[in-house]
């Protein structure tokens, strides 16, 4: 390495042993997953009954009620740029007129849009005329630019959570403004609500603003207290680019090439966060308050699940600490574990008590997450999966399909037929039981993280990602799953999800 990539990597905080590591990775690559089964009701997702569900509502009331620190925790760092690719493909096209199926909806529908009314200023004050009056004309292309550029909405630059999504009487508003909304629903205790951004550094400013601007209003409309935090990506958790021989990728002026880790870099943010219970939900997955009723309601089933499970976890902690336990209590431990947490040792009968005592207590006292997951419509994405850990146990994992070994016709069909899908909708509980924080980035299956192909400036690389936040990044957690109704799914990965009845 040259003196200069040693002061690149010191200004970022990353070791040369680091490099090193990332560098065999990019030759050795990393293993496929070896899957057991598809995740499915009765095997490793709990469908509650409305009793049931009602239960799991009033454990967490009471939780609510204890006193415990709770944040909700939004990745929030997108910028929207992939929203609008086929808007950016029409204002570069050689025609004038919306030609695609996907155009034409969206110039058809302009009005039903959140933020119409902000993009006809924008027209008239750029253009000298309003929206009306240039597509009258035929100036489609004027519109669509007013909406992603600078000069205009810059929609195109712009955060996701800054968009205007949802029409309400009083105005338009934005993602970030939902979540503060649901923050207050569901995961305020002792009158305060906290909830965490983490945005990427050229849109901190601006997200700050407009949370000032708009904290109080909703503040005094659900009468609580909120505590409002951000963070930002670590460059520590950048990885270096390489040629397609392996070789270090290095930009025109001699410097190495990092890019982002991808949303597995957040376990570090989430691990600085100080709370007993975190909700993760992304930024995009909101909907209006006419349809939070069930959101809310489903956000307090499964958090009612995930202190359920642990405060029965760490009452059987404390019956192994205690050394006054049975033959008869090991086997009634060894079926919380099993039954209850999903996860199953295969050799188990193998170990002697001392070695049992200390697998169960490792299994038992470990960060918990309980995921929503919706029935599988065909969404791209991740899916509950039973799979084998480095330890030979066999526990429940979110997977993308890039962790699947696409040439094995078994692990494919499983991928293609599974039941469910993953909306990320997760609530984390992460301290152990004596109430002290899990150090996360202990519980993370580094073997997980995948390489992709990029290019930079027409020249191809190679790009590492670290394993991804809901996947290898909480790998060694206990995890459990809970379906969730397909009406608390509701992402915007184009504009034109927009228009989606559940977005109107």
């Amino acid at each position: 390495m040259q003196q200069q990539d040693l002061e690149q990597l010191k200004a970022k905080g990353i070791s040369e042993q680091q490099i090193e590591t990332q560098l065999e990775q990019f030759k050795t690559g990393f293993p496929f997953l070896k899957i057991e089964a598809p995740a499915s009701i009765g095997k490793g997702i709990i469908a509650p009954s409305a009793d049931e569900a009602a239960q799991y509502v009033k454990a967490w009331e009471d939780y609510k009620a204890s006193g415990k620190n709770i944040v909700k925790f939004v990745p929030a760092s997108g910028a929207a740029s992939r929203m609008f690719k086929d808007i950016f493909s029409f204002v570069d096209a050689d025609y004038d007129v919306p030609t695609t199926d996907f155009e034409k909806k969206y110039f058809a529908d302009l009005k039903k849009f959140a933020f119409y009314d902000e993009l006809d200023v924008a027209c008239q004050k750029n253009e000298g005329k309003g929206i009306e009056a240039l597509i009258a004309e035929g100036n489609y292309k004027a519109v669509a630019a007013n909406m992603l550029k600078a000069e205009g909405l810059n929609y195109g630059q712009l955060p996701k959570g800054m968009l205007l999504f949802h029409k309400y009487a009083e105005g338009p508003r934005t993602p970030m403004e939902e979540h503060l909304v649901e923050g207050a629903l569901y995961a305020a205790s002792n009158g305060e609500a906290n909830v965490h951004f983490t945005v990427s550094h050229e849109h901190l400013p601006f997200f700050k603003q407009k949370v000032a601007d708009k904290m109080q209003q909703y503040a005094d409309k659900y009468g609580v207290k909120y505590n409002i935090s951000f963070s930002e990506q670590k460059p520590s958790t950048d990885t270096v680019a390489v040629n397609p021989d392996n070789t270090l990728f290095r930009n025109s002026d001699g410097s190495l090439l990092f890019r982002p880790g991808g949303h597995g870099a957040l376990i570090e943010n989430l691990n600085e966060i100080d709370a007993d219970v975190i909700f993760i939900k992304n930024i995009d997955n909101v909907v209006p308050d006419r349809l939070k009723p069930e959101t809310v309601q489903w956000k307090q089933v499964i958090a009612g699940v995930l202190v359920s499970l642990q405060k029965k976890a760490f009452e059987y902690v404390a019956v192994l600490n205690s050394g006054k336990y049975d033959h008869a209590k090991l086997e009634e431990i060894i079926r919380f574990v099993q039954q209850d947490m999903c996860c199953r040792k295969s050799d188990i009968k193998d170990l002697e008590d001392a070695e049992l005592v200390i697998y169960l207590k490792q299994k038992l006292n470990r960060p918990m997450r309980v995921c929503g997951v919706v029935k599988n419509v065909g969404e791209p994405g991740g899916g509950p999966f039973l799979t084998y850990n480095q330890d030979g146990t066999v526990s429940l994992q979110i997977l993308e399909s890039s962790q699947i070994d696409k040439s094995n016709a078994e692990y494919m069909k499983m991928f293609t037929e599974g039941t469910h899908f993953n909306p990320v909708d997760l609530v984390c509980a992460v301290k152990d039981a004596e109430g002290k924080p899990f150090n996360l980035p202990d519980y993370v299956d580094v073997t997980t993280g995948f390489i992709s192909s990029k290019s930079k400036n027409g020249k191809e690389l190679r790009a590492l990602e670290l394993p991804g936040l809901w996947n290898g990044a909480m790998s060694d957690w206990s995890t459990v799953f809970v379906e969730v109704p397909l009406g608390t799914f509701n992402p915007v990965k184009t504009v034109n999800d927009l228009l989606r009845e559940q977005h109107q």
